[in-house]
């Protein structure tokens, strides 16, 4: 998947037209002078390398915690930090994107990333701000990933491409965490050493997006026309606020299954050991609809039955685990890891889509991204509330699925351009 000349056309991908139109926001035609066959497979490779990296560090503390004997409140404050930090964070990425570049900010982002997964080996002290460096990392990947997708690949490849990056994550995700629990206890309990684990793919990551930052970047092309009429503040968009709602119910879903789904099910009289299988085919439901949703949704100019139809898969999810939480819970948590492995890589197709240029993709991923992960950040806090209020999980689960209900109608704006 080679990237594209200087003149504007691929090898091997055709160039898309030079400028978006109303109801297909199609990106410029990236450049780069003469890239070399190769040149695309080190972008390729590249991309993959980061993107199984991206959410290694904080899948691991689930499973590490029954053997690492973390109390409660260290497992919240762990789980809480991430999608906080994350919220808070995403709006330094306009920032490096204006200082580095998009590949280079992708290879600093990439460093910091790998300090903060070697900080998280020492003790609990190192673990907490550990976290909160490698959180701040992802941030700004988290935003710069749609812009490069966009002026890297092709218009066709957008959706292949967003899709390899939210099935590499989950893979990442799931290798790491099937693994952090038998190397704990196969070196006599040190949690330590089964965190850096981690540093591994982050090393490999940091390394693969090398040849991102000096492989040529491709020249912006001009707006036919003339300069481009200036715009509002994506703040005082409908667009913006209707992104933003869309993956911030989605992502406080996402959180909040995977902090409660194995205690919902244990609850509900499921074995441990069923639990945690159900907790793996979650993981996998989701890098699955991570892969699906943006290679459908991409090439199609209105995105709305690809949003409605992800929300519909999440309420079956919980639906299911709502009223028969023993009869089929396997099947409900692949069900509703599809629907939210879905979500959480739809966003990054429709910031592609709706936005005009490379900046205002950017100024969207950014504004959905701060947003977006706040809202999410308070999804397991309020669902535990809500559990010991009520002594039930099905309150809980009610109130989630009555939020991605009226995050169907809110995120209708969208999944369109309007003529």
């Amino acid at each position: 998947m080679p990237v594209s000349s200087s003149a504007g056309t691929t090898t091997g991908i055709p160039a898309p037209s030079a400028g978006p139109t109303a109801g297909n926001s199609a990106p410029p035609a990236p450049a780069g002078a003469h890239q070399a066959p190769a040149a695309g497979v080190l972008l390729v490779l590249g991309f993959v390398l980061l993107s199984l990296n991206t959410r290694v560090a904080f899948g691991q503390i689930g499973p590490l915690a029954p053997v690492a004997h973390f109390g409660s409140a260290a497992v919240t404050v762990l789980g809480l930090l991430p999608p906080l930090c994350m919220g808070l964070f995403a709006p330094i990425a306009p920032l490096v994107r204006r200082r580095f570049g998009e590949e280079r900010g992708l290879l600093w982002a990439s460093v910091v990333l790998l300090v903060g997964a070697v900080l998280r080996m020492f003790g609990m002290p190192g673990l907490y701000t550990g976290t909160v460096v490698v959180s701040l990392a992802t941030a700004v990947i988290n935003v710069l990933v749609p812009v490069f997708v966009r002026t890297r690949f092709s218009h066709r490849h957008v959706g292949t491409m967003m899709g390899v990056y939210a099935l590499s994550m989950g893979v990442g995700s799931a290798v790491v965490a099937a693994l952090v629990a038998p190397v704990a206890l196969a070196s006599g309990g040190s949690w330590q050493l089964a965190v850096g684990i981690a540093v591994v793919p982050a090393l490999l990551a940091a390394a693969g997006t090398v040849p991102l930052a000096y492989l040529r970047r491709p020249r912006p092309v001009p707006p036919a026309g003339g300069a481009p009429a200036p715009r509002p503040h994506v703040a005082r968009t409908g667009l913006a606020w209707s992104l933003t709602a869309f993956f911030g119910i989605q992502t406080l879903a996402f959180y909040t299954a995977l902090a409660w789904l194995p205690s919902v099910l244990i609850a509900s009289g499921t074995g441990r050991t069923a639990a945690g299988t159900c907790q793996a085919l979650l993981i996998l439901g989701v890098a699955a609809g991570g892969f699906l949703a943006p290679v459908l949704a991409a090439p199609r100019a209105d995105q709305r039955p690809h949003i409605l139809g992800t929300v519909l898969v999440c309420v079956a999810g919980f639906t299911g685990l709502m009223l028969a939480p023993s009869g089929l819970p396997a099947l409900w948590a692949l069900v509703l890891g599809v629907g939210l492995g879905a979500g959480q890589a739809l966003p990054g197709v429709l910031y592609a889509r709706r936005g005009v240029d490379h900046d205002h993709v950017a100024a969207l991923s950014t504004m959905a991204q701060t947003g977006g992960y706040l809202v999410a950040a308070t999804g397991p806090a309020l669902a535990a509330g809500l559990h010991g209020a009520t002594g039930s999980w099905t309150v809980p689960l009610a109130a989630v699925t009555a939020a991605l209900l009226l995050g169907a109608a809110l995120s209708m704006r969208a999944g369109h351009d309007p003529r």
